[in-house]
C-alpha cells in the first residue's frame, strides 16, 4: 500500500504553533544542552521515516539516526552519540518520554485529552462525526461510533457496534461487530506508569482495498505515522493489532493472535490461531505460522515455523517426538 502524507490536524484538532525558544525556556529543567538552535516555529513532530517542515523529531538512543534534510526540523534527543552527530538545531535532553508528551499535548487534541471535543450527526443510532468522510455506498450498522477524519471508501460494510477513529478504510471492505479501530497505542514509559503518562498517539490506521476484519479486534493506530493492513488481507476475531504494525497484501490471520508493536509483516503471510509475535521483528513473505506459535525474532521468506519459541517447523516436531520417547524411557 502506498501510504500517504497525511494532515494530522484532520484528525486531531491543532492548538497552536510553538515557538522553540518559548519551549526551550518551558522545558530548561529537562534540557541538558543545545547547539545552534534556530528559533523556528514548531506546528508537528516527526518521526525518523516522515520528516515533516516545522517539527520536532525526538530521537532516542536505541534507534538509528540520519541527515535531516527538511526545513526547520529541531532535533531533541537523550543520546550523546545523536548530539555530537548533528551540527545546529539539536538539543539534548535528560527525559525523552516526559518532553515527548508533553509536546505533543501543547500542539495537538487527541482523544486521550480531557479537552478533545468533535461533533456528531445520529444517523442510525450511530455517531457520525461531522468532519468524516464516508461514501454514500457504505452499509453502517447501528450503535457505532465514526470519529473526526475518519475516510470510508466506496461499497465497504461497517457492522455493528464498531468503533473507528483516526483511520483511512478502502473500498469493499468488511468490518466486523465490535471491532475498534484506530485506539490508543500501547506506549508508556516503564518507569512512570499510569493513565496520565500514556504517550499520545498521533498517527492514523491504513486498511486497504478489499480487507475483512472480523468480530471483537481492535486496531490501535500508529504513534506518530502508520498502522497498515494492506488489501485482501482476512483477519478473524478477537484479533489484537498493536501500534505501528504493517501487515503487507494477502495476508491470513487466524483468531486470538496478538501482534506487538511495529511488526512487519510481508505479503501472503498465513498465521494460525493464538499466536503471538514480540515487537520489531519482520515476517518476510510467504511464511506459515502454526497456531499457538510464540515468534521472537525475524523469520525469513517462505518459512514454516512452529512452537515456542518458534522454530523451522521440520526441527519442532523432531524435538517434540525426541521429548515424548526421552519421557517414557
Amino acid at each position: 500500500m502506498k501510504t500517504i502524507d497525511f494532515n494530522r490536524s484532520d484528525f486531531y484538532s491543532f492548538k497552536k504553533k510553538i515557538l522553540f525558544r518559548d519551549f526551550s525556556l518551558k522545558y530548561k529543567k529537562m534540557i541538558i544542552k543545545q547547539k545552534n538552535i534556530i528559533n523556528s516555529e514548531i506546528e508537528d513532530i516527526s518521526s525518523l521515516d516522515y520528516i515533516r517542515n516545522n517539527s520536532i523529531v525526538f530521537i532516542n538512543k536505541n534507534f538509528m539516526f540520519k541527515n535531516l534534510k527538511k526545513n526547520n526540523v529541531q532535533i531533541v534527543t537523550n543520546s550523546d552519540e545523536v548530539y555530537n552527530y548533528h551540527n545546529s538545531n539539536v538539543t539534548l535532553v535528560n527525559d525523552l518520554n516526559a518532553l515527548f508528551n508533553y509536546t505533543s499535548n501543547e500542539l495537538f487534541l487527541h482523544d486521550d485529552h480531557i479537552e478533545y471535543y468533535d461533533e456528531f450527526e445520529n444517523i442510525n443510532n450511530s455517531q457520525i462525526s461531522k468532519f468524516a468522510e464516508i461514501e454514500d455506498s457504505v452499509s453502517i450498522g447501528k450503535n457505532c461510533f465514526i470519529g473526526k477524519g475518519v475516510k470510508i471508501g466506496k461499497n465497504s460494510i461497517i457492522k455493528n457496534n464498531v468503533v473507528i477513529k483516526s483511520s483511512i478504510i478502502g473500498e469493499n471492505s468488511i468490518i466486523g461487530d465490535n471491532t475498534t479501530i484506530g485506539s490508543t497505542g500501547f506506549g508508556f514509559d516503564f518507569k512512570n506508569r499510569g493513565a496520565t503518562n500514556l504517550h499520545p498517539h498521533l498517527g492514523i490506521v491504513l486498511i486497504g482495498e478489499n480487507v475483512r476484519i472480523g468480530s471483537n479486534c481492535t486496531i490501535d493506530r500508529g504513534k506518530l505515522d502508520f498502522t497498515i493492513i494492506d488489501e485482501n488481507c482476512m483477519l478473524d476475531n478477537l484479533i489484537h493489532i498493536a501500534h505501528n504494525v504493517k501487515i503487507s497484501k494477502n495476508c491470513c490471520i487466524a483468531a486470538q493472535s496478538g501482534i506487538s508493536g511495529s511488526v512487519k509483516i510481508g505479503k501472503n503471510v498465513t498465521i494460525g490461531g493464538q499466536v503471538g509475535l514480540a515487537g520489531h521483528i519482520e515476517i518476510g513473505d510467504n511464511v506459515i505460522i502454526a497456531a499457538k506459535s510464540g515468534v521472537t525474532k525475524n523469520v525469513a521468506d517462505n518459512s514454516t515455523i512452529a512452537g515456542f519459541p518458534a522454530m523451522d517447523i521440520r526441527k519442532w516436531k523432531y524435538n517434540i517426538i525426541n521429548e515424548r520417547k526421552n519421557r517414557y524411557k
